[in-house]
């Protein structure tokens, strides 16, 4: 997955709302997201080849995403990072997550990442690149790309104009999600859906053999949670609403 927005304590009746697209080769196999029968139970999409997945929600309202990273040098990765975030969604709270992703680099390898687990109390944002950062984030809206997170960004060199579009998609992004005055939860998530399928962000991506699989919309509070999801590039592909949330 390459874009990652959330809005975190933005809207009082919703803690936590998350617009992600995921960007793949389209030959890697996965499965659409569905309740996995674990403790905790989880909503979430399974990746076919590994068994972990890239975005989703526990029955604790702890949710966890992740996007590759992009580094000229990568660390040697034996474990893939979907893995992580399977890991990170057994967890109790978003304090619990991290620092089981932190245990993880310590005891396996893994390619770089971006990843963000956030409950209604806290929300934590994790680099890595062969070392870990880890950081709170403050309540507002949060744009995460391959080249990091809120204008703070690392352009690697071998994908330089990328890296730079990518930046530059991100900010963008950020300041057009900003919330408008009296905008509920419901009405910025329906508007975040929109802002990732339309390719002016340069966020859904087509290409030859690699683009958007899939876009993904969290809305996470203490009484309600809903998971909608379009199986495809959302700028071609309805959101649909999954049953058996959790």
């Amino acid at each position: 997955m390459c874009t990652l927005v959330f809005a975190w304590r933005v809207f009082d009746e919703m803690p936590v709302a998350v617009a992600a697209n995921r960007d793949e080769v389209t030959d890697r196999p996965s499965e659409a997201p569905s309740v996995w029968d674990t403790d905790p139970a989880i909503l979430a999409p399974r990746d076919s080849s590994a068994g972990g997945t890239w975005i989703g929600y526990n029955e604790y309202g702890v949710c966890a995403a992740i996007t590759n990273r992009w580094l000229d040098e990568p660390p040697a990765a034996d474990r893939s990072r979907g893995l992580l975030v399977r890991g990170a969604l057994g967890s109790e709270t978003a304090e619990d997550a991290a620092r089981l992703v932190e245990r993880a680099v310590e005891a396996d390898s893994y390619d770089g990442f971006n990843l963000v687990v956030a409950d209604e109390n806290a929300a934590i944002y994790l680099e890595w690149d062969g070392s870990l950062t880890v950081r709170n984030v403050d309540p507002s809206v949060h744009v995460v790309v391959n080249v990091g997170a809120d204008g703070r960004y690392r352009i690697p060199a071998f994908r330089a104009e990328a890296g730079r579009q990518q930046a530059e998609n991100a900010d963008t992004l950020r300041t057009a999600l900003q919330p408008e005055p009296g905008e509920s939860g419901d009405a910025w998530l329906d508007r975040a859906g929109e802002f990732i399928a339309d390719h002016e962000y340069g966020v859904c991506i087509h290409g030859d053999g690699f683009g958007t699989r899939s876009s993904s919309l969290l809305a996470l509070s203490e009484d309600d949670r809903e998971y909608w999801y379009a199986d495809g590039p959302p700028c071609e592909t309805e959101y649909e609403r999954l049953e058996g949330q959790v």
